[in-house]
């Protein structure tokens, strides 16, 4: 896999666990000006429609619905007419709010910068939906998208798939899943994921109050998604517990200041020591869900570029790679 320089990828961070720049110290004054209370979060106010600044143009972005037992709600970013490597995208929100508006710019982002189509999916949400009818609504999208190409005028080619936060969670298991019933998943883009509902890493103790996410919080949001903070549960939805079955080129993406830090770091060695061709961003002086907070950070959205530019080029590598070459008579 092509890497970027060390010093590329963290040249807009700062050293020694500063903040990467003012707009995000800005940011995070903001989010430490609100005393923090005991009760849970307010899952109706998380739901709430937000005001989010537009994303790039792109030559088409239409809604429809994927068939299966219960009919999937997608979004469809094309980039160009020509066909592109297509990824499946898998939202953030903590498995209890996010959809297809939530993350409308970020996947627009990675349509214009990893130059690819996306596919982002409204899966159900807990505690309304618990696990793992999120991971089988991703299955069901990830099967549709390798067969049924031609329904959006793009030729059969491997999907690759990607997700932030708890999104990444689901990505995870859905490729396993999915590569397990003999699926095929070009590549998978992790940022900033969930790996271990356990919570047992140090980051979490460590970077678990002040830096936008809490600790408190993270076990709240899981307890809704798993329904019980049992052991067994909990490692049965938790990729560094679970059996991963080979899967494909992977890049996980990690933020300094970042409850999930560990966790994320602790999967990359995983995937390393099980053969699988695994990159590790390591994101010095930013914070979780930098991808979501390119508008307030120069150094978030620096490194959200970068990171799709490097996907889509390992996209595109293997598609190149793939196709037959002219050969001169």
């Amino acid at each position: 896999m092509e890497r970027y320089p060390e010093e590329q990828l963290t040249k807009a961070a700062t050293r020694n666990g500063h903040v990467a720049d003012t707009g995000l110290q800005q940011w995070l004054s903001t989010v430490r000006s609100v005393p923090e209370t005991a009760t849970s979060p307010d899952l109706e106010s998380l739901r709430l429609p937000r005001s989010r600044g537009p994303g790039p143009d792109l030559y088409s972005v239409r809604n429809f619905q994927i068939p299966s037992q219960k009919t999937i709600p997608v979004r469809y970013y094309q980039t160009r007419e020509q066909s592109r490597p297509l990824v499946v995208y898998v939202h953030g929100g903590a498995f209890t709010f996010g959809d297809l508006e939530s993350h409308d710019r970020t996947c627009r982002r990675l349509a214009v910068h990893g130059d690819v189509n996306v596919m982002a999916v409204d899966f159900r949400l807990a505690p309304e939906h618990p696990a793992p009818a999120a991971i089988e609504d991703v299955v069901d999208v990830l099967r549709w998208a390798s067969n049924e190409q031609s329904q959006i005028n793009q030729p059969t080619i491997p999907v690759a798939l990607a997700g932030d936060s708890s999104g990444g969670l689901i990505a995870a298991l859905a490729a396993n899943e999915y590569i397990s019933t003999g699926g095929h998943v070009s590549a998978v883009l992790l940022a900033c994921p969930n790996t271990d509902l356990t919570l047992s890493s140090p980051s979490i103790r460590t970077k678990g109050q002040g830096w936008g996410l809490s600790s408190a919080d993270l076990r709240w949001f899981i307890q809704q998604w798993v329904q019980d903070l049992e052991p067994e549960t909990l490692e049965k939805y938790s990729p560094l517990h679970v059996e991963l079955r080979a899967l494909p080129t992977t890049m996980i993406a990690i933020a300094e200041h970042d409850p999930l830090h560990d966790e994320g770091a602790e999967l990359a060695k995983k995937l390393n020591l099980l053969g699988v061709d695994v990159q590790l961003l390591d994101h010095e002086g930013l914070v979780h869900g930098f991808l979501s907070l390119d508008e307030v950070s120069t150094a978030a959205e620096v490194a959200g570029t970068k990171m799709f530019t490097l996907f889509g080029q390992v996209l595109h590598d293997q598609l190149s790679r793939s196709l037959p070459r002219n050969r001169g008579r």
